[in-house]
């Protein structure tokens, strides 16, 4: 399925991430800092350099996990346009403030036996499995050589890579991740009823960071006018549309004009109306899946 909008529209924070992510990989990297990257009991209990906080917070320490943490990073930019800027952006900070804390407990623990965390934006990253798991329907199932798979499936092993990647030290801050991703899915302490002043989020629209694509999507929340369709395909008599056919009709139409002016081609649209029974929230998720994968 194809159509929908690419790169970064409506999606400035995770923009901003992506790119203060990748410079801070490469800035550690030219000045050989990328082996001393990622916290450890000494920094956290000791003396702790707010450099190395911020540095080992969003840069990664190797191409690798820079290549498959970005990727995943990329992807998740869906959930900011699903649910807006403002409630992505306490989903971000509430992620990473509590992964950070659980990183912490993680090597009070676990010092004798881990001396170090791997560096990154783990906590967000596997934060936002949560969502991904609950929230991003399948849109289509295939095998290959015996096995199954989805159109998830690539998410999935991209995330199994990362997590692994340096096996106990990348371990520790995924499984944080997921716990803070667990904790904000609960809504603990309210934490998805807290919004920031738009004129704060308005600075990151301003950035002026690189993007791509020319179509508009959602700029706010869900989208609107929920529908279903109608069972069954009634005639009256003398053969002509009866009003429950004509109100189902007129349901489609807009429900296509409305994932129309997200960006998303026609033809897409009606392909995913008819594969998610004209449901306009579930339609967009499959076409922003299926466009974040191509």
């Amino acid at each position: 399925m194809n159509g929908g909008p690419s790169g970064f529209h409506n999606a400035p924070v995770t923009k901003t991430i992506v790119v203060v992510s990748a410079f801070l990989t490469v800035l550690a990297g030219v000045q050989g800092r990328s082996l001393r990257l990622g916290l450890s009991y000494q920094d956290i209990f000791g003396k702790f350099p707010l450099w190395k906080l911020i540095a080992s917070t969003f840069a990664f320490s190797s191409t690798p996990e820079m290549i498959f943490g970005l990727y995943l990073l990329y992807y998740f930019r869906v959930f900011e346009r699903q649910i807006g800027s403002n409630k992505h952006t306490i989903f971000i900070i509430f992620s990473i403030l509590l992964s950070l804390i659980l990183e912490a407990l993680a090597l009070a623990y676990l010092r004798e036996t881990l001396s170090r965390l791997a560096s990154g934006p783990y906590g967000l990253i596997f934060a936002a499995f949560l969502p991904f798991y609950f929230d991003i329907p399948v849109s289509s199932r295939f095998r290959v050589f015996g096995l199954n798979f989805t159109d998830k499936s690539l998410i999935y092993l991209a995330g199994l890579q990362l997590l692994f990647s340096s096996w106990k030290r990348s371990i520790v801050p995924g499984l944080c991740g997921l716990l803070a991703g667990s904790l904000y899915r609960l809504n603990v302490l309210g934490i998805r009823k807290l919004k920031f002043p738009e004129a704060f989020l308005s600075v990151f629209s301003r950035l002026p960071l690189p993007s791509s694509g020319s179509s508009p999507i959602l700029a706010r929340g869900n989208a609107t006018g929920n529908t279903r369709p109608y069972p069954g395909h009634q005639m009256e008599e003398g053969g002509y549309p009866s009003q429950l056919e004509r109100n189902h009709s007129d349901s489609t139409e807009a429900s296509i004009a409305t994932l129309v002016s997200m960006g998303f081609d026609r033809d897409s649209a009606r392909r995913a109306l008819t594969h998610a029974e004209n449901d306009v929230n579930v339609a967009t998720n499959i076409l922003l899946e299926s466009q974040s994968l191509r």
